[in-house]
């Protein structure tokens, strides 16, 4: 049998050698349940996604600035537990998406973070936070990545209503903040494999 050394994390206890003896807490699980609580709040709560994906990336290894904004978002929430999505009855079937992303958002590895809102008339239906694997050279790469990533969506969404029948309009709008980004998605050559 192999001496694994002192004893650090069992079971979900977290165990501190002190002087006086053993201190047991259950820090990290009491930070999953709280990164897993938010996580599905934004099931209805668009408003949390970028906040709540911000935090959940330095949940391995957080510090007191990250459990300062975890409270704060937090106290966020408890100030806006009423809130949620309102779904109209209409008859617009309209589907408009914006798409969105900040070029090398994360300072510790560059990446960027992308985004998209996607209405089916004045319904918000899918909405996205996320942070990309690929770091981007340039700010109309990240919104290009961006813009790819909400045309992915937009059409498995196309193609599950042509599924459900209701009519639909000959195109969906796809919104981005980017000329260059636009440039590049109507230019037929790429310069980067997305």
């Amino acid at each position: 049998m192999k001496d694994l050394g002192s004893l650090h994390y069992f079971l979900g206890v977290e165990v501190q050698h002190n002087s006086q003896g053993l201190f047991l807490s259950q820090t990290k699980y009491a930070l999953d349940l709280l990164q897993q609580a938010l996580q599905y709040l934004t099931i209805t709560r668009p408003d949390l996604s970028f906040s709540v994906n911000s935090i959940c990336q330095y949940m391995h290894a957080p510090t007191e600035d990250h459990f300062r904004a975890l409270k704060r978002i937090l106290r966020y929430v408890k100030g806006t537990v009423h809130h949620g999505l309102q779904l109209h009855r209409t008859s617009s079937h309209e589907l408009l998406a914006y798409s969105d992303a900040d070029w090398a958002g994360c300072p510790d590895t560059q990446r960027f973070t992308s985004g998209y809102l996607i209405f089916f008339g004045p319904n918000l239906v899918s909405w996205c936070s996320k942070k990309q694997s690929i770091v981007s050279h340039s700010s109309a790469e990240a919104e290009c990545r961006s813009l790819a990533i909400t045309t992915a969506e937009v059409a498995w969404i196309v193609q599950l209503l042509r599924d459900l029948h209701p009519p639909l309009p000959s195109f969906p709008k796809i919104l981005c903040d980017n000329r260059s980004a636009l440039f590049m998605a109507v230019n037929p050559i790429t310069r980067f494999s997305i």
